[in-house]
């Protein structure tokens, strides 16, 4: 089964290829923002690969239009809900400007 670490809570999981990198983080208590549930409707799953990339599918256009909004966009950005895990990967969560849950209105 491939190995996903992530960054920078530096956790390893192991998941079953063909996992989307959104559950496989979701599943093990590690926290990605998904505030469109994974459909590819947002931008806050963005997630940086820095090994494995080259394993992923093609982007779609829709994921390409979301990741327009992300913050912090590198040229390994993806969307952790449209990645399915077929290799070891090294995931880094990239920090976020704006964070709803600790605003206070």
């Amino acid at each position: 089964m491939p190995k996903i670490k992530f960054l920078p809570a530096d956790k390893e999981i192991e998941v079953a290829e063909g996992t989307n990198l959104l559950d496989a983080a979701l599943d093990n208590n590690i926290q990605i923002d998904h505030n469109c549930g994974g459909n590819c409707a947002c931008s806050t799953c963005h997630v940086v690969v820095e090994k494995g990339f080259d394993s992923l599918g093609e982007m779609t256009e829709d994921e390409e239009d979301m990741l327009d909004e992300a913050e912090n966009l590198t040229d390994q950005s993806r969307l952790a809900c449209q990645c399915k895990v077929v290799t070891d990967m090294v995931i880094n969560i990239p920090p976020k400007e704006s964070d709803w849950e600790d605003d206070t209105f």
